[in-house]
């Protein structure tokens, strides 16, 4: 697998919407992020998550201290925000940074992620670069983009030991859009263009679906391939729902997953019956949605 210098990853994760300087956290001098899964990224690190599609604020604040990201499932469960606002709220800083995945990039369901207290918006299925600027427009507040201003908890969790929140944020705030089709491979560069998109995915199921070609085809291989170079040519992170492709020949520099291995080497509980907790990914079987 090819390796792209750091300078390089850093530089991706840092062009924040408009103004913000094409710098690491490191090279600018300030301190790390609260995002400890952007961090990473700056890094030069995988990342990946557990999949929470279900409210429950035990499991979720457990399987919390072992992976780099919680991976809310909202567009195939049907978790609300007041769902998940309990949860974040139970055990903000238990180690994995709260990213939601919307349905849509709508203003008012970016507004309530934000507002509850995530660092980071997963948006599925964009085909265009219209779709990618409404996911990076309402994620961010001005003068970089258009979030408003709210009254949810968010700034309790995250404005804490002396950290300002309001001017914290932009630069915590993970914007992460999925390509799934191939009207979206067709547009990668496009998309992966747009000021305010941190990271771009492939969703491997959608992309088999909507192409028509197997994971296994060379043709479905050439459709990420592409997604890959324009994505890396446009100076972001590339990364595969399925963390299959986390290493091997078809891993493509992938660096964000959904579902994976715990970053403590922590096994989910066994279920009943004798079964792994496991599902493809690493999350419990029934919320592997990629």
């Amino acid at each position: 697998m090819k390796k792209w210098p750091l300078a390089f990853a850093c530089i991706s994760l840092s062009a924040v919407v408009l103004t913000v300087p094409a710098v690491s956290q490191q090279q600018s001098g300030k301190p790390k992020l609260y995002n400890t899964a952007k961090q990473k990224l700056l890094d030069g690190k995988q990342i990946f998550s557990f999949t929470q599609s279900t409210m429950d604020v035990d499991q979720y604040c457990e399987y919390a201290k072992h992976y780099d990201f919680t991976w809310f499932e909202m567009q195939h469960s049907t978790l609300e925000f007041k769902d998940i606002e309990k949860m974040i709220a139970a055990c903000p800083h238990a180690g994995a940074t709260p990213m939601i995945r919307l349905p849509d990039a709508q203003e008012w369901h970016i507004q309530h992620s934000t507002d509850i207290g995530v660092l980071g918006v997963i948006v599925p299925t964009v085909d265009d670069v219209d779709r990618a600027r409404e996911a990076a427009k309402w994620s961010r507040y001005p003068p970089i983009a258009r979030r408003s201003s709210g009254a949810g908890q968010a700034a309790s969790l995250w404005g804490i030991n002396g950290i300002n929140y309001r001017e914290t944020i932009n630069d915590n705030m993970l914007v992460t859009v999925m390509i799934e089709t191939p009207t979206g491979v067709a547009n990668a560069y496009d998309i992966a263009s747009v000021p305010g998109v941190d990271v771009v995915i492939i969703g491997n199921n959608d992309l088999s679906s909507f192409s028509g070609y197997p994971q296994t085809d060379d043709r479905y291989h050439q459709l990420v391939q592409k997604v890959h170079d324009e994505v890396l040519r446009a100076g972001k992170i590339f990364g595969q729902a399925n963390q299959m492709y986390r290493e091997g020949p078809y891993s493509k520099d992938s660096m964000f997953f959904q579902n994976g291995p715990s970053n403590d080497g922590w096994q989910p509980p066994a279920r009943a019956g004798g079964r792994g907790g496991r599902g493809r990914g690493g999350a419990p079987a029934s919320t592997s949605n990629q």
